[in-house]
């Protein structure tokens, strides 16, 4: 994990930031967009959302509205969010942790309708949960793994439709044991409840990824995050998180896009041609990382590029 905060950037995390950043696991919600000016950009977006058509992962590998995998990576053809990713306000902050050099690598959808269930608590280090491979791997030089997440709220995000939850400073210890891979099942959704509360995580369960048994998250410490339209938040994605249950109080779905960022030196699913997780599967055939900051010296990950602001990255795929 970096602790050296590269050259000043006009919205790079300040030393206080930066150093309850590492303490806590979390920093923000910061403001990208103002509330009415994000509302007018998701009404004005989500159509071309909707359409699939020029989207990288197509055809039956991705189980449209059954499974989550098939909202992965619309950065590569919408062109908002494309710049979205890329905005100065996320990657100087981002790079505060990361140091100077970082991809993208994976975006996602996270909608919550009424009554649906709140997400588990869990971490992800290598994203090999689910699919049963890692996704991505650190230097073997470095102590610690996992990726910066950046959530950004495209709709409010409160209590009663579904906000994050964070447990602060449990972002350096892993409660579970990711080789174990958890057992996909679609009947589980909305149906768990634990601790009182209707958790799940998308058809699996994530205590069979535990390391004791016995152990559970200390839900007194945790701290509800909740924001206005536009409004992001980043956090290690080993930071113990969860969300509330969509109260069903309100009609309008809470919904979120999460971006992910690690250095160039992590190794982005390493000899993997196919994703397999939530029911479906997704070639990475037209797959490739986005380099938002520095330069890559590496040429272990496949690598797509754009040479103007705003369009999206659905072409000149290469190697790098």
């Amino acid at each position: 994990m970096q602790n050296t905060q590269n050259n000043l950037r006009k919205f790079s995390l300040t030393p206080e930031e930066l150093a309850s950043f590492h303490q806590r696991g979390y920093a923000g919600p910061f403001t990208l967009y103002e509330p009415e000016e994000m509302k007018a950009l998701w009404q004005r977006e989500r159509l071309q959302i909707l359409d699939r058509s020029k989207a990288v992962y197509q055809g039956s590998d991705a189980v449209s509205g059954v499974t989550n995998i098939s909202n992965y990576d619309r950065h590569l053809d919408v062109s908002f969010l494309a710049d979205h990713i890329s905005r100065p306000e996320i990657i100087d902050r981002v790079s505060s942790v990361l140091g100077p050099d970082v991809l993208c690598w994976r975006t996602e959808f996270f909608p919550k309708y009424p009554g649906d269930e709140g997400t588990d608590w869990h971490q992800a280090d290598t994203f090999a949960n689910a699919s049963g491979s890692p996704q991505i791997v650190w230097p073997d030089a470095e102590d610690f793994g996992g990726t910066i997440t950046v959530w950004t709220a495209f709709t409010e995000a409160t209590i009663e439709n579904g906000c994050l939850q964070f447990i602060p400073g449990t972002h350096r210890t892993m409660y579970y044991d990711e080789s174990k891979r958890m057992h996909y099942d679609p009947d589980q959704i909305n149906t768990i409840n634990k601790e009182a509360v209707q958790r799940g995580f998308f058809g699996y369960d994530y205590r069979q990824l535990q390391i004791d048994p016995d152990w559970k998250p200390d839900e007194s410490k945790s701290v509800s995050m909740i924001m206005r339209p536009g409004q992001f938040i980043l956090f290690w994605s080993t930071l113990m998180h969860a969300s509330h249950p969509h109260s069903g109080k309100t009609k309008e779905m809470r919904l979120g896009y999460v971006a992910r960022y690690v250095p160039t030196s992590v190794r982005i699913y390493p000899d993997t041609e196919v994703v397999t997780e939530y029911g479906g599967s997704i070639k990475l055939e037209k797959y490739g990382a986005v380099l938002v900051s520095g330069k890559n010296d590496f040429t272990h990950n496949r690598i797509v590029t754009h040479t103007t602001r705003g369009k999206a990255f659905r072409s000149n795929l290469c190697q790098e």
